[in-house]
């Protein structure tokens, strides 16, 4: 194996302890300087292959995880929206609505009405591909009963 092969593994390996790093502290302050810190890359280069890596970048990736889990959350009906809103790691109401709606096309309240409408009985691991966040501009055409 080449050098750049070896060093092309490392970097794939740091990139997989910072996706499991936001996956256990979603709810917790991060940002990209941080998650390059801890694994020992700049900022610019851990932004740039975690998207190469996994076609998006670790913020993004980030706020997926919180939306999805503000999502999960929602569906069980016993949190208020801003108990969830801060439950998830965000700081600011307006800004977890506005990126919740910007993620899943309808505000918080919303989702929660509909998902208590619609959906039981579904077995956990279809709710959970049915219901992963996509962003609005990247999935056009999107039937609205789906959402």
């Amino acid at each position: 194996m080449t050098t750049s092969e070896e060093q092309r593994l490392r970097d794939l390996a740091a990139l997989r302890r910072v996706r499991d790093r936001i996956d256990r502290e979603y709810d917790r302050p991060l940002d990209v300087a941080a998650l390059a810190r801890g694994a020992h890359l700049s900022a610019g280069h851990l932004s740039r292959e975690f998207k190469r890596a996994y076609g998006e970048s670790p913020y993004s990736y980030l706020m997926t995880r919180r939306i999805e889990r503000a999502k999960t959350l929602l569906r069980r009906g016993d949190l208020s929206v801003t108990e969830i809103c801060f439950a998830v790691g965000y700081g600011s109401l307006g800004t977890f609505s506005t990126r919740f709606a910007e993620l899943v096309g309808m505000p918080p309240s919303v989702y929660r009405e509909r998902a208590a409408a619609g959906g039981a009985g579904l077995p956990p691991c279809v709710s959970k591909q049915v219901t992963r966040p996509v962003r609005n501009r990247e999935a056009p055409g999107v039937d609205p009963h789906l959402a």
